[in-house]
């Protein structure tokens, strides 16, 4: 189970305490473990929304994604925001674009970017919540975090000698296939019919973020492996408030 508590330790801010500094290869089975993650935190937002059944509308989508941030210490927000920062920054330098994402300093781009993400999450909560359907809020953390493991399994790390690049190594690619199919299969018995277009829909931005990735840095970077989880996340839920 230590794969898991790297995963859980990573990708939240739960109180998870380690003891010591995890092998490599744990640290690539614990990639293996990001959907489950994702699971374990729509499972929460699916019974803060239960428990907050009957509390007006907008002020459960605002209390329910207030959660679904805290839930990851905003990590992945603030990988979109040095990611916006970087692509507009960057005028498609590679090297000035992995630059600006070092940069700890947020520009007005890196601003505009999370609150639009923000504000059509919560609009699409707000929409869910309201069709009483507060149990779709599984799907997209479950598909953002899979997304995560599809990245590193079949697109290069840049950054050599980063942590992105021991998961990216240590991966067990034959068990990661498998994990993202189960992942698939899941998110559809979950969602039903309903959800079958949100899901190809994040199939396709993952395929468009992943493009513009390899073209602008040939691979990946921890940051934007964070923001192509917000979009995705993204994507399936405002895609399940369109279609509910």
């Amino acid at each position: 189970m230590l794969p898991f508590w790297i995963a859980l330790q990573f990708l939240s801010s739960l109180p998870v305490n380690l003891p010591g500094m995890p092998e490599p290869r744990e640290m690539g089975r614990s990639l293996l473990y990001y959907p489950l993650v994702g699971l374990l935190f729509g499972l929460l937002l699916w019974l803060a929304s239960y428990l907050l059944q009957g509390s007006p509308a907008p002020l459960q989508a605002a209390l329910l994604l207030t959660l679904w941030v805290l839930l990851s210490g905003a990590l992945h927000l603030d990988g979109l925001a040095d990611s916006a920062d970087a692509w507009l920054g960057g005028f498609g330098d590679r090297e000035r674009t992995l630059q600006i994402m070092k940069d700890p300093r947020s520009g007005p781009i890196a601003v505009v970017a999370l609150v639009l993400t923000l504000l059509l999450k919560f609009c699409a909560v707000w929409v869910l919540v309201e069709q009483g359907e507060g149990a779709l809020l599984v799907l997209a953390p479950v598909v953002g975090r899979a997304a995560m493991l599809g990245l590193f399994l079949g697109t290069p790390y840049v950054r050599p000698g980063g942590l992105g690049q021991a998961l990216a190594e240590h991966l067990p690619r034959r068990a990661a296939g498998w994990v993202l199919f189960a992942s698939l299969l899941g998110c559809l018995v979950l969602g039903g019919w309903p959800a079958l277009w949100p899901l190809l829909a994040a199939l396709a931005v993952f395929g468009w973020l992943r493009r513009m990735m390899c073209q602008r840095l040939g691979g990946a970077t921890g940051d934007t492996a964070g923001a192509m989880l917000e979009l995705l996340e993204l994507t399936v839920v405002v895609g399940l408030a369109l279609v509910v």
